[in-house]
């Protein structure tokens, strides 16, 4: 039972070896989920986007590749996610495409009105307060601004019962498990507007998105 409530923890703050070797699987994982979660949102050539919880770096390095004109920014709270980010973009660092930072979706490092689009891939479950969270997203979004959370673990989804064994442990640590109404919720309340969830219930996965009001 240590064992594996220290593999969740290693899911929401990666550190060690152990972290490092989760890094690089779900930059493996999720690869997939993530291309099909991006097909829902628009993403402009000189778009400024920040990858909130950025793991490994793999999702940062796919937004600046369509962003081609553009700069993209990632942020995570673990030390190790924040390293191997780094290491995966330290080109598009070198050439300033790219900037990865330390710090916490609670309290984000950027001014009011700063990004186009924000991102978060497999991660919207672990953030410390989840609706002032998504409130912190709206402040640093520009004027029409879109933010998309992607997951492939949600509420009702073809994981449940993987999920459900898990919900013991899971009350040892800080968790958010969210049906599909339960995300548009989120956002409506948080005060986005044009909500939309996608489910690819086949594979497990789950897109909502919304945007900063005009």
């Amino acid at each position: 039972m240590n064992l594996t409530i220290r593999l969740l923890n290693q899911c929401s703050k990666p550190s060690g070896w152990l972290g490092r070797m989760n890094l690089w699987s779900m930059n493996r994982r999720h690869s997939k989920l993530t291309e099909w979660g991006l097909k829902h949102v628009s993403i402009r050539n000189h778009g400024s986007i920040l990858d909130v919880g950025c793991g490994g770096g793999r999702t940062v390095a796919r937004l600046a590749a369509m962003a081609t004109e553009g700069k993209t920014y990632g942020i995570d709270y673990s030390e190790a996610s924040v390293a191997a980010s780094r290491r995966t973009n330290r080109k598009r660092i070198a050439v300033g495409r790219v900037e990865i930072l330390s710090g916490s979706v609670s309290h984000l490092p950027f001014p009011d009105q700063t990004f186009d689009l924000v991102t978060a891939v497999e991660t919207h479950y672990y953030w410390p307060d989840l609706n002032a969270d998504m409130r912190e997203i709206l402040r640093v979004l520009k004027t029409g601004g879109a933010l998309i959370i992607i997951a492939e673990a949600y509420k009702g989804g073809k994981h449940d019962q993987l999920l459900q064994r898990l919900e013991k442990l899971r009350g040892l640590m800080h968790y958010a498990h969210l049906s599909v109404g339960e995300h548009s919720e989120l956002f409506s309340k948080a005060g986005y507007s044009d909500v939309q969830v996608f489910e690819e219930y086949t594979k497990g996965w789950i897109c909502a998105a919304g945007r900063k009001p005009q």
